[in-house]
């Protein structure tokens, strides 16, 4: 048997038509297979893409809402089951939030705030709060996605606008800011806490000021100031008067004081004085015979003394006399000695002259300096003196012992 042709295209047709009524055929006989097989395909895709399981991180709470009942129910942190289609999970922070109407801090602002007298102010609220995690699964169905935004923010803006338009600038900027506050946190504190809000607190910082008003504001605070330090100079000049007058009354009593304790003493004091004159005349009386005894006592001592130096000057003078008397005996003694001494040394030296003639020339080298080198030279041919050149000639020729003579005289 032969094949049939594939490349005719009515044969192909044919095949093909009979693949898909056997593929039919096959489909329809396990159709209940298929289909089971079919529906736990689409669950596990949607496991997949949409798990039973949610985390819940720290710092939050999640509310789950059955979509058939109604129910609802709080879910602190962890891991919480969420069955896709049955149940709705809402997550809120449970930490504490900050809230600052940024475009109402500055006077020429897109929303400034208004003064009572319709001035634009700019204030720095900071308000703290946080969700009540007590209430928080009973208003999850009235509440919206972002608390912030759909109820913190006009709640604040509502109680900041009403409050402020109640004061002028001036309170709002120094008088009564501590009782802004305190009703800005009141009233808001009660509109938050019935959307299960629990309201922290409330601070107010900078307060801007329109520039006008702030440079006027300026201007009188100064005049202000100044008033009020002249007020003070005032004061305290008025204060220095009274001090003054107080000072003079006080002086003046001290004064009054001062002098009628003066004449006090000085009456007692006389007093004394003539109590005291009743024994102090014996007294008197007794030293002056005292003191004449004493003047009497005082000569008879001098007398003494001068009869006592008296003969100590005349013993003194006896003494004196006989040591000068020894003196003299002993100094002619001592001139005796020294002649004889003499005597026999001119003798000696003569001798020795005698023996060697010229001792003369050396001793009168010496004589005529120190520097002088002692030169020993026979003496002349005419036995005349060796330096009778140096000092002239002498009118007569000496014998030598008279020159030795005369030469040791003269180093005498």
């Amino acid at each position: 048997m032969s094949e049939p042709n594939s490349s005719n295209p009515a044969t192909a047709l044919a095949i093909a038509g009979g693949l898909v009524s056997s593929a039919c055929a096959g489909i329809y006989r396990h159709r209940r297979g298929i289909a089971i097989f079919a529906a736990v395909l689409s669950g596990a895709y949607g496991l997949y893409s949409h798990p039973p399981v949610a985390n819940l991180e720290r710092g939050s709470i999640g509310v789950r809402i059955n979509q058939f009942s109604g129910a609802t129910e709080a879910i602190g942190e962890g891991t919480a089951v969420v069955i896709p289609g049955v149940h709705e999970l809402r997550r809120y922070s449970l930490r504490e939030q900050v809230y600052r109407p940024a475009e109402a801090a500055r006077a020429d602002g897109s929303a400034p705030f208004q003064s009572v007298e319709g001035l634009s102010i700019g204030l720095d609220v900071s308000v703290r709060y946080a969700l009540d995690p007590a209430r928080i699964a009973a208003l999850a169905h009235t509440q919206p996605d972002d608390i912030s935004g759909q109820v913190v923010e006009p709640a604040v803006q509502s109680v900041l606008y009403k409050t402020l338009a109640r004061y002028t600038v001036r309170e709002i900027f120094s008088t009564k800011r501590q009782e802004i506050r305190e009703t800005i946190e009141a009233e808001l504190k009660a509109l938050l806490d019935k959307d299960g809000i629990v309201l922290k607190q409330v601070l107010v910082g900078k307060v801007d000021l329109p520039a006008d008003y702030r440079a006027g504001m300026e201007q009188l605070l100064a005049e202000e100031l100044a008033s009020e330090k002249m007020r003070y100079t005032l004061e305290l000049k008025e204060k220095q008067v009274k001090e003054s007058e107080l000072e003079a009354l006080a002086e003046k009593t001290r004064r009054e004081t001062a002098a009628a304790a003066a004449g006090e003493e000085q009456i007692i004091a006389a007093r004394a004085q003539a109590e005291a004159m009743k024994h102090v005349l014996p007294f008197k009386q007794k030293q002056i015979e005292l003191r004449g005894l004493e003047a009497e006592a005082e000569k008879v001592a001098r007398l003494k003394g001068a009869e006592a130096n008296a003969e100590a000057r005349q013993i003194e003078a006896q003494g004196e006399a006989e040591s000068r008397r020894k003196l003299a005996d002993a100094e002619v003694y001592r001139q005796e000695r020294l002649g004889q001494v003499a005597s026999e040394q001119l003798a000696r030296d003569g001798a020795l002259i005698q023996k060697n003639p010229l001792l003369i020339q050396k001793a009168l080298a010496d004589k005529l300096s120190d520097k002088v080198s002692v030169i020993i030279a026979p003496p002349p041919a005419d036995g005349s003196f060796i330096g009778s050149n140096l000092v002239g000639r002498l009118p007569q020729a000496a014998p030598v012992a008279d020159q030795a003579t005369a030469a040791l005289a003269e180093g005498e």
